[in-house]
Formats: structure tokens, sequence, C-alpha cells
């Protein structure tokens, strides 16, 4: 299931991991990837345990989308301020509808501006602040996280070094 990018899904296997040992009884999967995060709500269409929730170029690879929990399908070049209104909202819902004990989030950084694939126009601040938006609600529920890096075909690999290391330090100041 491949497709190019990704040959194995690392959260889905956690996530398997963690429900067949009993550690977790229900999973939130965030994907803020550029692309649609269709290999998780493939695998997890029929299991009610996982909640798969995508915010995604709609014309962005892949083609063919597949069904997540939560779809939020974006137009090329949406910039900061939709993007973020997008996500708070459909974020609160995707709490809602999952009621997870634990989340796990993909932090893709190919929907900043300078991505060359990405098709989206995000400013570095903005990347941050979805980060922000994410771990700070995982936070207020008192629900573990785990971050996985994606994305990033930036010309210059500064772009992506930074919008990833943004990710981490917000991670740590908000424990601290």
């Amino acid at each position: 299931m491949g497709r190019r990018f990704c040959l194995l899904n690392d959260q889905a296997v956690a996530a398997n991991y963690l429900l067949n040992s009993k550690l977790s009884k229900s999973i939130l999967i965030i994907d803020l990837d550029v692309h649609q995060g269709n290999g998780t709500a493939e695998i997890f269409n029929k299991d009610s345990r996982v909640f798969t929730f995508s915010i995604h170029g709609d014309k962005n690879f892949p083609f063919r989308k597949e069904i997540s929990d939560l779809d939020v399908p974006l137009k090329d070049h949406v910039q900061d301020e939709e993007y973020l209104n997008l996500l708070e909202m459909n974020l609160k819902v995707a709490f809602e509808k999952s009621k997870p004990d634990f989340v796990f989030y993909l932090s893709g950084v190919d929907v900043l501006s300078t991505d060359q694939l990405g098709k989206l126009s995000l400013s570095k601040a903005a990347c941050k602040e979805r980060d922000r938006i994410v771990l700070q609600a995982c936070k207020n529920k008192n629900l573990p996280v785990q971050i996985s890096m994606g994305g990033g075909y930036s010309a210059d690999i500064k772009d992506i070094v930074d919008a990833h290391c943004n990710t981490y330090r917000l991670a740590f100041d908000l424990v601290t």
C-alpha cells in the first residue's frame, strides 16, 4: 500500500500494538501532512477503535482518496488563517467523536508555502501554530501523544528542518 511515499505505516503498526496489548481502547490519528492519510484511513476503515482525521490538499497526491472518519480537503494555496480556523473547528469534532485515550499526530511540513510539491501556502509561523493547537488540545485533555515528522520538499532544507524543530521545541515547552 506504499504508493510511493511510505512503505510502512508506522502509526498503524503502533496503534494496532496499543490496541492488541490492551494499552489503549480508543485512538485518534491526526494526519496534517499535505497528502491525505489514505493509508491509515484504509487500514482502519472498519475499526471503530481508531478515528482517522486528515486535513490535506484536495488536488494533491494521492489522487484517489480513501475515506477517513473525518476528511478536510483543501483547495490549492490555502493560507494561514483559513487553515488554522479549519483545524480548530475540525479538531474539536475529531476529539468529540473519537473520545481518545491516545493520539498519534503526523506533523507534515509539506504544508509550507516553500514546499515544491505541497500546493498549500502556510508560513512557518502558521505551521508552528498548527502544532500548538494540536499539542495544547492533547495537553488540555491529559492525553499522551506520539508525534511523527512527515513531508517536506522545500528547495532549502533549512525550511524543513526549522519547521520540524519548531514542532519538537513547542512540544518540549508544553511539557516543561
